[in-house]
């Protein structure tokens, strides 16, 4: 397992996330998440949850094969988004 931490805004606390695949081989793929550090999950507004996911889907996807990167590549861009809604 590859460890990247990483600090997205200098004064905002960040919540590390891990990402995972799961769901039958053949459709339905999703993207769950799980926290590293559970002591501050909630103490985090939706803005700091949507990039820490965007954070462990970018690290989750140089590992990913082809069925598998589809998903994350489409989370990724649906993440994106969201964030540009709320900003």
């Amino acid at each position: 397992m590859v460890s990247h931490d990483m600090n997205i805004f200098g004064s905002e606390r960040v919540l590390f996330l891990t990402a995972k695949t799961c769901g039958p081989s053949c459709n339905n793929r999703k993207i769950v998440y799980m926290p590293i550090d559970s002591n501050h999950i909630l103490c985090v507004d939706k803005k700091e949850i949507i990039l820490s996911q965007l954070n462990a889907c970018q690290m989750l996807l140089p590992h990913t094969q082809t069925p598998d990167r589809e998903v994350v590549e489409k989370e990724i861009s649906e993440l994106k988004m969201a964030l540009d809604l709320i900003q």
